[in-house]
């Protein structure tokens, strides 16, 4: 059984797979292609990532793919607690810039399903937070980019003091959405 639930975004969806637990722990099926594809959710994934974060308040993101190699991800929290986020950057979109953000953690099993033509980021809320995503195109350096997670326009609530983030080089000196020029349009 599979729980899927709609956000304020079209497209992004929240998965919260069944856990079948007994004395050892659990098990989860945390993707299954055929019946994913039976509630229209038809991806080929072709790379798994997975990303420990040491500190609470590391950010990575927000971060996109551009054609020809965007990428649709299906993030998920193998230990600890994350913040995980999507924003729409597709040109002409009723939704531009707007963002949708869900606590995944080890405990409630839930799962970010982002499109293509989303930012992704997320910060962590525990330490030595695990993040695992499987993704619809390999990586691309050429075709790599961010935003700033910080931008007022976005105005994500992160929920955890940032004052002090955790980034790296490339999230630090991202644009902002006003200055960034999108790859993506909105065929709706």
């Amino acid at each position: 059984m599979l729980e899927i639930e709609e956000t304020a975004l079209p497209g992004v969806l929240v998965l919260t797979p069944r856990r079948f637990g007994d004395n050892r722990g659990f098990f989860s099926e945390s993707w299954n292609k055929d019946r994913m594809a039976q509630h229209g959710l038809d991806y080929d994934f072709v790379q798994d990532n997975h990303s420990l974060s040491a500190k609470v308040g590391t950010v990575r993101g927000l971060h996109f793919q551009a054609p020809p190699h965007a990428q649709a991800k299906l993030v998920r929290c193998g230990r600890g607690a994350l913040f995980d986020v999507a924003v729409d950057i597709r040109e002409g979109s009723p939704t531009y810039g707007q963002w949708v953000g869900e606590e995944l953690s080890f405990e409630n099993g839930r799962q970010l399903m982002i499109p293509a033509g989303f930012l992704h980021g997320f910060a962590t809320l525990e330490p030595d937070t695990e993040i695992i995503y499987k993704c619809t195109d390999y990586y691309a350096p050429e075709c790599d980019g961010a935003v700033r997670f910080d931008d007022p326009e976005i105005g994500i609530d992160w929920g955890v003091d940032l004052s002090d983030a955790v980034l790296s080089e490339k999230d630090a000196a991202a644009p902002f959405l006003k200055d960034f020029d999108s790859p993506f349009t909105f065929e709706g």
